[in-house]
């Protein structure tokens, strides 16, 4: 890695590829011989309008998304589809909503303020620990849609199914897996995925979804959060995030220069073994989630006791390392590592880890 730079296990905004920066900072300045940065140039001019077609190009090819579904570039935040997804999908006024996590929750609790809000499923009992399995969902054959969130970055899970509905439409948050592994896009009616995770920076949230859920919005929807607006006018009902969408962009390309989505999978498997094997075979580490339930994105462990916990996250910090506290709602220690995670920044955490323990395994 260059001089200086360290590794960040950041939830988000989380790192991103060096070779992404090393691009973005060489065209600052000058844009392939626009003479301005990306940051200057009107969304309306041909360079940017050949930057936004080639983004979503490059994406449609990576998820091998099928044509029948709109790829849009918004605004706001995945929090903002909380609202913005029963205010498109609700048609016949109900839902089911499974609860894995804090963002699930926070998507439900917008849900009920739209229509008839069902919770088909929860772990919270369990402090989300676990994914929900089919014999467990609690599905209405006649609701609108089915909403779950694929990775819990906060409690460390993730989806390894894609829940059977009877032909009811999907929703998925995948902010923090998309792109991490090859998903059949066509078994969803919309995926939607804030950038700053594992896509690039804040800014810019994806939506991919099917055509045929669009146009019957609740009355009083804003025109801002009509899928159906945005779609007509290709994410450029006003000026979109301009800068955001050319480092996804960026971003996209070098996935494809690892050899894609495949790549990436069998990347983070490894990234992802060399941690939970170490975890497993620890009796001082304790791992938070469900072993068959475990994400390959975000790792979530313990040590044993809170003030080890927080020497832990100050050591790993001279250590060069960064965003290893777990979140304020279960405390611990989480790693994040997603696509942009080299390998060696995952030994260097396990060296971290087996001397720590070495260290302070007596206390």
């Amino acid at each position: 890695m260059a001089d200086k730079r360290i590794y960040n296990f950041s939830a988000g905004p989380s790192m991103l590829p060096e070779q992404v920066l090393t691009t973005a900072s060489e065209q600052m300045l000058n844009y392939k011989g626009s003479g301005m940065s990306v940051m200057e140039m009107s969304h309306r001019s041909s360079a940017y309008d050949q930057i936004i077609k080639d983004t979503q190009q490059r994406l449609r090819d990576l998820l091998q998304i099928p044509d029948n579904y709109k790829v849009l570039f918004l605004q706001g935040g995945a929090s903002t589809q909380f609202a913005a997804i029963p205010m498109n999908l609700l048609r016949k006024g109900n839902a089911d909503y499974i609860l894995t996590g804090h963002f699930a929750k926070k998507a439900y609790e917008e849900a009920t303020k739209y229509g008839s809000i069902h919770v088909a499923a929860s772990s919270e009992s369990d402090q989300f620990a676990y994914i929900p399995k089919q014999e467990q969902l609690d599905l209405n054959p006649d609701a609108d849609y089915v909403y779950l969130c694929n990775n819990n970055t906060i409690y460390g899970t993730e989806w390894n199914y894609v829940p059977e509905t009877n032909g009811v439409p999907i929703v998925a948050d995948m902010s923090s897996d998309i792109l991490s592994r090859p998903i059949d896009v066509s078994k969803y009616g919309l995926i939607f995925a804030g950038a700053q995770k594992n896509m690039g920076i804040a800014g810019v949230t994806v939506v991919i979804v099917r055509e045929g859920l669009l146009g019957s919005t609740l009355p009083g929807t804003p025109t801002m959060l009509n899928y159906k607006t945005m779609a007509d006018k290709d994410s450029m009902y006003n000026t979109p995030p301009t800068y955001a969408i050319y480092i996804l962009g960026l971003v996209l390309e070098w996935i494809e220069q690892q050899g894609g989505v495949a790549a990436m999978k069998e990347r983070n498997e490894k990234k992802a073994k060399l941690l939970y094997d170490y975890l497993d075979n620890s009796t001082f580490y304790q791992a938070a989630a469900a072993k068959e339930d475990r994400s390959l994105m975000n790792v979530t462990f313990r040590t044993p006791s809170k003030e080890l916990d927080a020497l832990f996250v100050s050591e790993s910090i001279k250590a060069g390392m960064s965003n290893l506290k777990g979140h304020r709602a279960v405390g611990g220690i989480r790693a994040s590592i997603y696509n942009a995670m080299p390998i060696e920044g995952v030994e260097h955490l396990v060296a971290f880890m087996r001397a720590f323990e070495e260290t302070n395994g007596g206390k």
